[in-house]
């Protein structure tokens, strides 16, 4: 069993996101009801970005700290020493490129949270990196594995999936390019239905909402929808050959942070991503596309 498994040491770069809690959190706490199992953080980084949300930075510090008794390292390379495996949390996407070039030649698996990138030429970098140094690099929302979504897109009882539209809180930063910071969950559980192969996309955009829509190679046609006025719930509807239903993602019994972190687990034990490059790779390129098509009004190729 995992919990008979010796605890990787993992270690953080980036305390700038109530994430570092979270996680640290559900893999300390064995009276937590939602515990994960198979690893405990035992060194962190603070880090952080001067122009993005960097008041943060010393409260988790302390907190990570005070509470989990993590060690703060004075470097991200004394992070990649001390640790089995690496969660660079670091809010701010830009600086994603900069942090995995320091650590990527110590070859410890790496997850990057949220946004990964916030570009496609950024993307690639990080992958080709990981590809020389032999690292297992592995990004995702949670939200593709918010528990109702993974059991919804399992049960194939109505036939294969014929399209979906996705829906959620689409908060924008003008530091993070368009949908890269908040889209990024709408558009991993539209890809969690449908699978890769967009050709093309066509977004528009208001004061309170976005939207935009991808069809597929097999003419499947996937939509997103974003709201900063109304309801923020996140969910997909998504259409099968005998039928459609509403997935809403936060209506499952345990935190979508939960399914999040055993596949990061995961990951770091066996060296496979659970979502691969590729796939990455095309959700990155696909909110790429739909920020240009937002600007311009006009279908833009993946």
């Amino acid at each position: 069993m995992l919990s008979e498994i010796k605890p990787l040491k993992l270690g953080m770069i980036g305390l700038d996101t109530s994430h570092v809690v979270t996680f640290a959190k559900l893999l300390h706490d064995e009276s937590n009801p939602h515990h994960v199992p198979g690893g405990r953080v035992t060194v962190a980084y603070p880090g952080g970005s001067p122009d993005f949300m960097f008041a943060r930075v010393e409260g988790y510090t302390n907190q990570l700290s005070d509470e989990f008794g993590v060690q703060i390292a004075d470097s991200m390379e004394q992070v990649a020493e001390e640790s089995d495996a690496i969660l660079l949390e670091s809010v701010d996407g830009r600086v994603h490129p900069e942090q995995f070039r320091r650590i990527a030649s110590y070859g410890k698996p790496v997850f990057v949270d949220k946004p990964f990138a916030v570009s496609s030429r950024d993307a690639i970098e990080l992958f080709t990196l990981a590809e020389r140094h032999g690292v297992a690099l592995f990004s995702s929302s949670a939200l593709r594995y918010a528990e109702p979504l993974v059991a919804a897109v399992a049960d194939d009882r109505l036939g294969g999936v014929i399209g979906a539209d996705a829906c959620g809180a689409m908060a924008l930063e003008p530091t993070q390019p368009g949908l890269f910071w908040y889209g990024i969950h709408t558009v991993e559980m539209l890809y969690a239905a449908m699978g890769p192969g967009c050709l093309h996309v066509t977004a528009a955009t208001s004061e309170h909402h976005e939207f935009v829509m991808g069809q597929w190679q097999d003419g499947r046609i996937g939509t997103v929808r974003g709201n900063r006025k109304g309801n923020g719930t996140y969910g997909v509807a998504i259409h099968r050959e005998k039928g459609s239903a509403f997935v809403n993602a936060s209506a499952g019994a345990r935190p979508y942070y939960v399914g999040l972190l055993e596949n990061i687990l995961a990951t770091f034990r066996t060296g496979k991503p659970a979502v691969g490059k590729e796939v990455t790779l095309e959700i990155m390129r696909f909110i790429e596309a739909a920020n240009e098509s937002r600007e311009t009004g006009r279908r833009v190729r993946l």
